[in-house]
């Protein structure tokens, strides 16, 4: 199809900063699976996981970690924490994390604790020496998995459930490749993976790429990262994503590549190009940017509406608002404002402070949207308190119409691959149609973008099924089975 252009506060009530982040955040979006960030056979891999992680920040804010081996020595150097990577790392430990290989994480606890212990990457010792795995992603069959392994002896330091793969690999006779291959093979779900011993590192993803996952290269060494804008902080040169059921395996010797299953479906997350990646990066050589813009386009051909100013929802909806804005014709405007500085707030969670704190993070510019018809571009639509609240901050700024454009279809099926969802019966669009959703959140009109016209809009794998996208949270097609009974565990 071608066009034709014309939160709250995140309160601090534990023992540190973003402790169980997001549980009682008054915007009721998504949440960020994590982020993965991998160097090998570059000096000072630290310094440059570092900088990867923060370009990855926006995928977890709770927790971070770095660790890093020196392939003179064998030596295996780590360190963990709580909160920000800027928080957590500073000059000296970077200077204690020595080494050329690096795997850095930084997390969103979901139905995981929030606490030092699932911080990643988990480091164990097993028989052949060192051992540390971080992951982006979902085991969904690790409650199965780890009972098993329960039954069996094995004993569990974490909550999370990444820790499933370094005990099914710890408990293997086998080396530690064919014991990696082995484990991969028995785990379902959605998962990018980077996994550290003295001397190698397997990088691997899902058999349908759900989670994202890409190499670069830097002088002589590989750079790994969730997302491009990562590779492009540290200055490494984009050469391709991790396929579905890939497993590159670098040692001495370089990289060999190779593959634990056989990709029966690609299904990368339909989320990562509406909401959760940066629109600097690329997604399966498609740039979020411009993908978003033209969800704009689409929504403004399906569903338009006649109004004095268009404006977005930062930061995620911005591209789409600018892309409705072209296609319409409406003038672009700045009506909502983010404040991005405030993380470290004391306030208490009463229902009348946090109705005023809904200002101290977003604020409607008055003067850009009184006395006009506005339309308001956002990613999607969770609860409706979000929405509702949004569009009562522009009435109260003067709009006399708010009208809502939501550039994803209704989000009615929760997801089992690492997104922190609630449980279908709080999904808002899984009880209500459009128009009561309408209602809810009083607006003037509501529109979700199609699922055809989504599909349309980010492009992808011409001859591929949804053209290689997972969708499940839209119309409850999982690519994987999914016992929607179990317990839903998430690694991240």
């Amino acid at each position: 199809m071608s066009y034709e252009v014309r939160q709250l506060p995140k309160l601090w009530t534990g023992d540190h900063y973003n402790e169980g982040i997001g549980r009682d955040d008054i915007f009721d979006k998504l949440r960020e699976e994590c982020g993965v960030f991998g160097v090998f056979g570059y000096p000072d891999a630290s310094a440059l996981a570092y900088y990867g992680l923060h370009a990855l920040q926006h995928r977890g804010e709770e927790s971070c970690g770095i660790a890093t081996v020196d392939s003179e020595s064998k030596g295996f150097h780590y360190h963990r924490g709580m909160g920000l990577v800027k928080e957590v790392f500073q000059q000296s430990q970077l200077d204690e994390l020595a080494g050329d290989r690096a795997i850095g994480h930084v997390r969103y606890s979901t139905s995981g604790s929030s606490k030092l212990a699932n911080a990643q990457p988990l480091i164990f010792k097993y028989r052949d020496g060192d051992l540390a795995v971080a992951t982006n992603g979902n085991i969904v069959n690790a409650p199965e998995i780890r009972h098993e392994l329960e039954m069996q002896g094995s004993i569990f330091q974490t909550t999370s459930d990444t820790e499933v793969i370094a005990h099914l690999i710890a408990r293997s006779p086998k080396d530690f490749v064919t014991a990696t291959k082995e484990a991969l093979q028995r785990i379902t779900g959605g998962f990018a993976f980077l996994i550290m011993t003295n001397d190698k590192l397997i990088v691997a993803s899902d058999p349908n790429g759900l989670r994202p996952l890409c190499m670069g290269r830097l002088g002589n060494g590989y750079v790994f990262a969730s997302e491009t804008c990562a590779l492009e902080t540290v200055g490494a040169v984009y050469e391709r994503d991790v396929q579905p059921g890939e497993m590159l395996v670098l040692d001495s010797a370089d990289m060999t590549e190779d593959s634990y299953a056989v990709m029966e479906r690609r299904a990368i997350c339909s989320m990562e190009y509406i909401y959760f990646a940066r629109p600097d990066s690329d997604i399966n050589g498609i740039n979020l940017h411009s993908a978003r813009k033209r969800m704009g386009y689409q929504m403004a051909m399906e569903s338009f509406v006649d109004a004095d100013v268009v404006t977005g929802v930062p930061d995620s909806s911005i591209s789409a608002a600018i892309g409705y804005a072209e296609q319409t014709g409406i003038p672009y405007e700045l009506g909502l404002i983010k404040n991005k500085y405030t993380g470290r707030t004391f306030i208490q969670p009463s229902q009348e402070l946090r109705e005023k704190g809904v200002k101290m993070k977003l604020s409607a510019v008055r003067k850009v949207v009184e006395g006009k018809r506005v339309v308001m571009i956002d990613d999607s639509i969770v609860r409706g308190t979000t929405s509702r609240r949004i569009v009562n901050m522009l009435r109260e700024a003067g709009a006399t119409e708010v009208h809502v454009r939501i550039t994803s279809p209704p989000f009615a099926n929760p997801c089992y691959y690492g997104i922190d969802t609630p449980d279908r019966k709080e999904l808002i669009a899984s009880e209500m149609t459009a128009e009561e959703i309408c209602k809810v959140i009083n607006a003037d009109s509501l529109a979700f973008i199609s699922n055809e016209g989504f599909i349309e809009s980010v492009g992808g794998n011409d001859g591929e099924y949804k053209r290689g996208m997972c969708m499940a949270c839209f119309d409850n097609d999982y690519p994987t089975v999914i016992d929607a009974e179990s317990e839903k565990s998430c690694s991240c």
